[in-house]
């Protein structure tokens, strides 16, 4: 992947340079012209393009906004109510995910979102166990953070 981020790179300086515009407009040419070039040859690169793994880190701080905006709204809800009707929990949650990266981006967004909270990371870093503030079914709540978050993580770091 830095392999052809560097060489997307080195063809915009050499496109910059051939047609003697040294302008920032000339570099996204050539950056552009580049990139073009690297997905024509997609076929000679080993790994995937780095610009599908650009597009998928969008798409996770996409989703964590929207997750972000949900969690604050039913949070709000929550403690506006007359009468507290909240069914705190703690649960265990078995992750797929297997380096340390990947587990500590999914306990910080788990954190992060208002209502949650990652409490503990097993030995192992196979299981995170978590407190929600509400919960009407634990097996929803694991589905969900399975579904949203850990499936956006594994889209950002597998190849």
């Amino acid at each position: 992947m830095s392999f052809q981020i560097l060489l997307n790179i080195f063809l915009a300086f050499l496109l910059m340079f051939l047609t003697s515009n040294y302008s920032p407009s000339g570099f996204v040419i050539g950056y552009l012209l580049g990139l073009l070039s690297i997905v024509a040859l997609r076929r000679f690169f080993k790994y995937r393009l780095y610009i599908g793994r650009v597009w998928a880190v969008i798409l996770l701080i996409l989703l964590f906004i929207k997750e972000l905006i949900l969690a604050n709204i039913s949070v709000l809800i929550l403690v506006l109510r007359p009468k507290l009707q909240m069914q705190p929990a703690f649960f265990k949650y078995d992750t797929e995910l297997k380096e340390e990266w990947e587990i500590t981006l999914l306990s910080s967004l788990i954190t992060l979102t208002p209502g949650t909270v990652v409490v503990h990371v097993s030995d192992d870093s196979k299981s995170l166990f978590i407190h929600v503030i509400d919960s009407k079914d634990i097996n929803e709540t694991i589905d969900s953070i399975k579904n949203s978050f850990e499936k956006a993580i594994l889209e950002v770091s597998r190849s």
